[in-house]
């Protein structure tokens, strides 16, 4: 069945990804796209299907009440994907009033026009962030149904996210679903994140950063192994579910610039240690066996990935 599927964020590093997924896997939707053109959007990420002569993009802000509704009255959007969000750490313990509006605030104006235009489902993008954090030494993993503990204003808007669209969907019966994800590596990632920050800085000879002892352990995905996961979601997940999505490859912040260093042949004379930052995770897991009874399994390594920097 032909839709026409929402998908906010669109020119950011997850969201574009998803777009030409989206656009591969199901060439009959139509694909509309908001992006409020902040720092992290680029454009040109889209390139590969810009001449998709049903695809329209819409620049505006989610939390535009007025602007999203003339998107949905116009549009009329059965699936809406949600990938908008501000969602660097740092900034937020900077500037946290940003976060809340997004992500926050624009979570709940999107929904509000999908109760008023009749959408067949809400989508919600959040983070393994949500949980807080694990003990460095243990071997255990969040489940769905485990208590939030964010330890970040970043993770806190998030968390509130995931709350609002629960609430969502029990008083207004709102079809919803949320999935809760792994740190992602791929193309077009922001240069701010860890993997192309320090690939960056390796090929100009720069020091590379590294927060206090760099033993924090994080778990990471491909990028397209997540947008594969919101597709089992969206067609064979259950309705107000959430889902986490993972590909179990743990390593720690030190140990995977070591990796990079290497591959690009500099020196670990570049790593230069400094003031950790406050609330640092110290420890992100989660088990995904509710996903992975769907059907989905990662196919993408990291190290693959990795070698690619080069």
């Amino acid at each position: 069945m032909k839709r026409n599927i929402l998908i906010t964020g669109i020119y950011g590093f997850i969201g574009a990804n998803f777009a030409i997924y989206w656009n591969n896997r199901y060439p009959d939707d139509r694909i509309i796209g908001i992006d409020k053109m902040t720092y992290a959007a680029n454009p040109a990420n889209l390139d590969s299907i810009a001449g998709r002569a049903d695809m329209i993009c819409y620049r505006g802000d989610i939390a535009d009440a007025a602007f999203v509704q003339s998107v949905f009255e116009k549009e009329r959007p059965q699936w809406v994907v949600n990938f908008a969000a501000e969602s660097h750490v740092d900034r937020s313990i900077e500037t946290p009033e940003l976060f809340i509006h997004s992500n926050v605030l624009g979570v709940s104006v999107l929904m509000d026009a999908c109760l008023r235009f009749g959408a067949d489902r809400f989508h919600q993008i959040s983070t393994d962030e949500v949980y807080g954090d694990l003990p460095l030494d243990s071997t255990c993993a969040f489940e769905e149904e485990d208590a939030l503990h964010p330890s970040s204003p970043y993770a806190a808007s998030k968390a509130s996210a995931d709350l609002l669209v629960q609430a969502y969907g029990r008083t207004y019966g709102l079809p919803l679903s949320i999935s809760r994800c792994s740190n992602n590596y791929g193309r077009f990632q922001h240069r701010e994140k860890l993997i192309p920050k320090v690939a960056d800085c390796a090929h100009h000879g720069f020091s590379v950063p590294v927060y206090g002892n760099g033993k924090n352990r994080r778990d990471w995905i491909h990028v397209e192994d997540h947008c594969m996961a919101i597709d089992y979601i969206l067609h064979k997940g259950k309705e107000k579910q959430i889902y986490n999505v993972s590909a179990h490859e743990e390593i720690d912040n030190l140990t995977l610039i070591h990796k990079i260093l290497a591959i690009l042949g500099k020196s670990d004379d570049l790593i230069t240690f400094v003031n950790d930052r406050p609330g640092h995770d110290r420890r992100y897991a989660m088990d995904t066996s509710r996903l992975e009874k769907l059907g989905w399994k990662a196919t993408r390594n990291l190290d693959d990935f990795l070698n690619t920097l080069k």
